[in-house]
């Protein structure tokens, strides 16, 4: 199936779609040679393709879909391509962020309506290094997931989650994945139906339903919300780069969460806009140093 889509503003679709990416060698997302952007999804209709061909200077958009999700896919293009995000009520407020939205003035958030999809990997990058946790996602889609449907060779659909409660505690540390993760990931897929209904709350109970679940905090909850439900308030509280890099662009030195929760008061209701736009901008404090070894202790 195919669908051209002519949004009311130059949407820079490959920069949007680009949040649901997990590294360079995620298996469920891949960029070819002419630009496109395939997606494999798990969608309420089954297992989909999706390719969209972004097309600089032009007014539309091309997207094809492949396999029982095609049409959900065709049909959920728009949103997550940017189309629902509200900007009323955002102002820059600051030079650093007017800047930044200059340079960016297209950019949206996309919403997938899809939880499991994001909080799946956000829940394997808990408290580890990205290098552990895209091998870790990696090989869960390579060795539990399945191909992606259509004629791309290498694209691949991440587990369901029947197929994520059945994986033995020792495949998991075959995976690189500790059993605080697993099992949070476990616990998440018993109910991932009542999950997937959080897209119909508000981003407030979204939230809080999210959090009731043992090992799913502030930070794993907006990482999801902000892919799978297009919240603009979602901040990445409790990350290792983000209250650092902003305090160092807006004010001139790393912060803590703490003083982060000071500093985006003015931007209450879209601070997850301050922290996309200063991250799309390249804002980030000097580091210097070698980098986070990976842990050596999982089998695997």
């Amino acid at each position: 199936m195919q669908r051209e889509w002519r949004p009311d503003w130059p949407c820079p679709a490959g920069q949007v779609l680009a949040v649901a990416r997990r590294g360079a060698g995620d298996p469920t997302y891949r960029i070819d040679a002419s630009g496109a952007h395939w997606r494999g999804v798990r969608t309420p209709t089954g297992p989909g393709t999706l390719r969209v061909q972004p097309r600089l200077g032009e007014s539309s958009i091309e997207a094809q879909a492949w396999g029982p999700g095609a049409e959900w896919l065709l049909d959920a293009l728009p949103a997550m391509l940017g189309a629902d995000d509200d900007w009323s009520g955002f102002e820059a407020r600051h030079p650093v962020v007017e800047e930044a939205l200059r340079r960016h003035p297209h950019w949206r958030i996309g919403r997938t309506g899809l939880v499991m999809e994001a909080l799946v990997p956000a829940i394997l990058e808990q408290k580890v290094t990205g290098q552990e946790a895209f091998l870790g996602f990696r090989r869960l889609v390579r060795g539990h997931g399945e191909r992606a449907p259509g004629p791309h060779d290498d694209l691949w659909i991440q587990p369901a989650p029947d197929v994520l409660v059945a994986i033995p505690s020792w495949e998991w540390l075959r995976m690189r994945v500790d059993g605080a993760r697993s099992r949070t990931l476990v616990g998440a897929a018993r109910v991932a139906a009542a999950l997937e209904r959080t897209t119909g709350s508000s981003h407030a109970e979204a939230d809080r339903r999210l959090r009731s679940l043992p090992g799913i905090g502030v930070w794993t909850s907006a990482e999801t919300r902000v892919r799978a439900h297009g919240d603009p308030d979602a901040v990445s509280f409790g990350d290792f780069h983000v209250a650092k890099d902003i305090g160092w662009a807006l004010r001139g030195r790393p912060a803590d969460d703490t003083e982060l929760v000071e500093i985006l008061r003015d931007w209450e209701g879209h601070r997850y806009r301050v922290q996309a736009l200063l991250s799309l901008s390249g804002h980030r404090r000097p580091r210097r140093g070698p980098r986070m070894a990976p842990r050596r202790h999982l089998p695997g």
